[in-house]
């Protein structure tokens, strides 16, 4: 009998430990999906792919550490588009408080002030967000850091901007669609 109750009580946890809050998308509310023909982009170092509007305009770069895919929908103003930047690092990374306290001196350094942040799973692995706001030009600016560690060895750094007070969770969100849906290749 005891070992049944144990066994009840462990899956309690452990389903409860498994909650949707592990998805980003959760936090902010979402129930946007980016709408239309995905491409399926690849980084040149073929680390990693991410599907994107077709109708977006994309860049891609790489230097010794980083492999980056950069997109935004240019056919929209500034103030009504997302920009998402994803970028492979070849750098440890652990989201310790050292780690954190590090991201929030960087961020005051540029007058960003942290709306929110969270520990999380992401494409399987851990997960640190950071919500930051501030003004860029006469622009009210949000941006979302997302650090994804890979392994031991290599992280992701999906950043996503977005600029003026319209629809700001709406485009977020559109973001966290895409950056959900993140293929390590490697």
């Amino acid at each position: 009998m005891f070992k049944i109750s144990l066994f009840i009580c462990f899956t309690s946890l452990l389903l409860l430990s498994c909650d949707t809050n592990k998805r980003i998308t959760t936090d902010f509310n979402c129930d946007i999906k980016t709408s239309g023909i995905l491409e399926n982009v690849t980084d040149v170092k073929e680390l990693f792919s991410i599907k994107i509007p077709v109708n977006w305009k994309t860049n891609l770069y790489q230097d010794e550490i980083q492999s980056s895919i950069f997109s935004a929908d240019t056919t929209k103003q500034l103030s009504e588009t997302v920009l998402l930047d994803v970028t492979f690092m070849e750098k440890n990374v652990n989201f310790n408080e050292a780690f954190k306290l590090k991201q929030e001196q960087e961020n005051l350094s540029k007058n960003l002030i942290t709306i929110r942040s969270k520990d999380l799973l992401l494409l399987n692995k851990p997960a640190y967000y950071m919500l930051l706001k501030g003004k860029k030009g006469k622009f009210n600016y949000q941006v979302c850091n997302t650090f994804i560690k890979v392994n031991s060895s290599n992280f992701i750094l999906a950043k996503t901007e977005v600029y003026g007070d319209s629809l700001v969770n709406s485009r977020l969100c559109k973001s966290f669609s895409l950056i959900e849906n993140i293929k390590i290749l490697q």
